[in-house]
């Protein structure tokens, strides 16, 4: 702070000060709530900093040859580039014999520094996945400095949470906070070890609630300073409850930038419990890729407004293609609940224990469809093949000027062989066509919401369509399936 801004705080408070004697109006309402006093945070420090630890990681690497003398590695290289003979050890005789190689004993070193808070008295301690995933030993540090190796009970990369045991009892367990009466706005806190630095405490307040950066868990956004260490720490509201476990950081130069998401406590209390009871995290699954609902599309497709999860893929074999979805269907809602963005699906799923039967609605064709389904169990990811052979080109193709589209047949073999009931087969693309990415090999299996089996179908649609408005047309590519909207050429 320079002399000019220091001086200026004196200034504003005498201004306010000579208002009040000289009878000025009292403040509103509103000029009230932005003098509020700022919030004293030293006494949740003293009832929750004693639940907070700091966490270090171990690995085990070989040792560094022990021998003295002994140059480093990247001066052996140089010597070696420049010379063309080993650097030769200090004092060491012109003639060497070789010696006999030893192998190399391996040491723990430091691999990384992190956070966690007690869970309960018997020693229970939460803490990120990322923290401790490839340690060869964790060692747990209290804020009264005693140390303890930890056991990893369990750990779930997909919430990036994870639950480690200390042989300890009678220690002071967090209380846990209700997140759904979290506000944006409100004030927290976090206690972590940035940098190595142990019990270290920032403030700030929630920025946003149900923040989409991960694929099951809509993270809280704070501005609470968080670096490099405090990963695993809690994220504290001001009756001293854990509401969150801090996670990520957006940064373009890896340290704080205003920007810090931390994982909803219940989230990670569901993930937890299962962790402490099993080891791992059970959650459903349906087999579909999805992708999200533009506005364009869904007024293409006679939808009121953006909404749902779009079906791009179905794998096969899958809950889902048992229970008879299809690609570009539009997931509307699942076990009752609407599904407002795609991203709502996946969550709303991974919670469903597996072999669950659930309900689903579905968009299709400009209708509602409502099917069950037998939520299956996530597995190891795994690739699939998406490429098939090259399919034989028919001999007869039809184009379609407006479109920009030349198209064909699918023989049965093909149908059979992409497990599709029809379709046309897209041999060239061009103008509007090209123009929103349909390529040559992409399968047309809809357009303007109706089946397009074959070529004879495709043209009586088409002769139908009042083609100076949009169209929507259900694209397959590989085992991929979107809608684009296309603007046909007059």
């Amino acid at each position: 702070m320079n002399l000019k801004q220091t001086m200026s705080i004196p200034v504003l408070c005498g201004a306010l000060l000579l208002g009040s004697i000289t009878g000025v109006a009292p403040l509103s309402a509103q000029a009230q709530a932005a003098t509020r006093v700022l919030p004293d945070f030293s006494d949740l420090v003293e009832q929750v900093g004693p639940s907070v630890v700091n966490i270090r990681t171990l690995e085990k690497a070989p040792t560094r040859d022990a021998q003295a003398g002994t140059p480093d590695e990247e001066m052996q290289e140089l010597f070696r580039r420049f010379f063309g003979v080993p650097m030769p050890a200090p004092n060491a005789p012109r003639q060497q014999r070789p010696q006999r190689q030893q192998p190399q004993a391996e040491e723990e070193q430091p691999r990384g520094v992190g956070s966690g808070f007690i869970l309960s008295a018997d020693g229970f301690i939460m803490t990120n996945a990322h923290v401790v995933e490839g340690a060869d030993k964790v060692v747990v540090t209290l804020p009264d400095k005693r140390e303890f190796k930890a056991r990893i009970v369990g750990s779930d990369k997909r919430s990036d949470v994870a639950v480690v045991k200390i042989e300890a009892s009678g220690l002071p367990a967090v209380k846990i906070g209700d997140v759904s009466r979290l506000k944006v706005g409100e004030w927290v806190m976090a206690i972590g070890s940035p940098f190595g630095l142990e019990n270290t405490v920032t403030a700030g307040i929630v920025s946003a609630k149900q923040r989409d950066t991960g694929e099951y868990l809509p993270f809280i956004q704070t501005d609470v300073a968080i670096n490099p260490g405090n990963s695993g720490g809690p994220l504290i509201n001001m009756r001293g409850e854990v509401v969150g476990i801090n996670s990520q950081i957006y940064s373009r130069s890896g340290g704080f930038m205003g920007i810090s998401f931390s994982i909803p406590i219940d989230e990670a209390i569901r993930v937890s419990d299962q962790l402490r009871a099993s080891g791992r995290v059970q959650r459903g699954r349906l087999g579909v890729q999805i992708d999200q609902v533009s506005k364009e599309v869904a007024e293409s497709l006679g939808l009121s407004k953006a909404q749902g999860a779009l079906v791009r893929g179905v794998e096969s074999g899958s809950p889902a293609e048992k229970a008879g979805i299809e690609a570009g269907d539009i997931i509307l809602s699942f076990d009752g609940k609407a599904i407002d963005k795609s991203s709502d699906l996946p969550r709303m799923v991974g919670n469903t224990k597996p072999g669950t039967r659930s309900a689903i609605q579905v968009w299709r064709r400009g209708s509602t469809k409502d099917l069950k389904i037998v939520v299956g169990e996530v597995e190891p990811e795994k690739t699939a093949k998406l490429e098939a052979a090259e399919p034989e080109k028919p001999a007869a193709a039809v184009t379609f000027k407006p479109l920009g589209l030349t198209v064909t047949n699918l023989t049965e073999a093909q149908k059979k062989e992409l497990r599709l009931r029809g379709g046309v087969r897209v041999e060239s693309a061009t103008d509007a066509s090209a123009r929103v990415g349909i390529q040559e090999g992409d399968l047309i299996l809809a357009i303007a919401n109706v089946e397009t089996p074959s070529v004879k179908v495709m043209q009586d649609i088409v002769a139908k369509l009042d083609l100076s408005k949009p169209l929507s047309l259900l694209v397959r590519r590989g085992e991929w399936a979107q809608y684009v909207v296309i603007r046909p050429s007059r």
